[in-house]
């Protein structure tokens, strides 16, 4: 019997090579498994912006199972912590016994970005080489290794609120071969990026639909809640909408906000990363058309991810 495995960040992240993420991903959508919705509670701190608490179960009839434990902390960033810390417990469904703990945020980073990888593997146009990043936290600066993987990839576009922390990953990028440039002005990386990717913690949309040109790539992923917001309803108007899970529906302001105010219904929403994954949709019909792909997480994801960590790793 194996030992109980313990996986420091480092370890977990060397276990999830995005390659091999993004192919476990698109199985665990062909193959789906129970994953209820997440357990979400806000958490009231003084003097600070409310946490969250998030409780991620997940788990498969025949074969292994886990719960990611996640505290965002939006406050956390003005003492120069993370705002996000979690940790995940895989487990083996039949017997109940503990195999491991991984670090969840190198999880979530990389199976959320991984994630954002396989929906643009079906809605990015074949030939985008431009990747505009909003946001340059732990999200942000893995976006474009991950994208690398799915697109020809060559010249990156950055925009964060931390100058000195925009300047630090493109310089970064460019070190790691791309073509890499730091902009004060999201209008301008919109307008001449291939993709853009949002991964930022904003309660009022910060990407306008005027904006967008023929043949772009909207990816909204940094928004988990309904009072987040990184796009306005511009956007989903002039676009062929996909998201992740039906989760969406009840915890993306991205989402719901445009359906309250008319602009968009479920059965707008062109596909999910089930239907997209199974051949149920083909995703973008056209080098013209403007995708935009709402994601909020879910725990399948967070499960696909530890498995492979799991068995890379005995």
């Amino acid at each position: 019997m194996t030992d109980f495995l313990s996986l420091s960040a480092e370890q977990t992240k060397l276990a999830l090579p995005y390659k091999e993420l993004i192919k476990s991903l698109r199985q665990a959508f062909i193959s789906g498994c129970e994953a209820p919705l997440r357990h979400h509670h806000t958490i009231t701190i003084d003097g600070q912006p409310d946490a969250t608490l998030l409780l991620m179960p997940a788990w498969s009839s025949s074969k292994l199972g886990g719960i990611k434990l996640v505290n965002v902390n939006p406050g956390n960033a003005d003492k120069g912590l993370a705002a996000v810390s979690a940790s995940y417990l895989l487990f083996d469904v039949s017997t109940g016994r503990h195999l491991a703990m991984l670090d969840g945020g190198e999880i979530t980073a990389r199976r959320t970005v991984a994630a954002s990888a396989l929906a643009a593997s079906y809605l990015a146009k074949s030939d985008a080489q431009t990747l505009f990043v909003v946001g340059g936290g732990r999200l942000g600066s893995n976006l474009p290794y991950v994208y690398r993987e799915v697109r020809p990839i060559k010249k990156v576009i950055v925009w964060t609120r931390d100058e000195a922390k925009m300047n630090a990953l493109v310089d970064q990028l460019n070190c790691d071969g791309f073509e890499a440039t730091a902009t004060v002005d999201i209008e301008s990386g919109v307008r001449q990026s291939d993709i853009i990717t949002c991964a930022t913690l904003a309660s009022k949309p910060i990407i306008k639909g005027e904006w967008l040109q023929a043949g772009q790539h909207l990816d909204l992923i940094g928004g988990f809640t309904p009072h987040m917001r990184e796009a306005d309803d511009e956007a989903i108007k002039r676009s062929s909408v996909f998201i992740d899970t039906d989760g969406a529906f009840s915890e993306s302001g991205d989402i719901i906000d445009p359906m309250k105010n008319g602009i968009i219904t479920s059965n707008g929403v062109k596909a999910d990363l089930y239907d997209l994954c199974r051949g149920i949709h083909t995703g973008r019909q056209s080098d013209t058309e403007i995708t935009y792909f709402k994601a909020v997480g879910t725990a399948l994801e967070d499960l696909a991810a530890a498995t492979l960590a799991y068995y890379k790793s005995i």
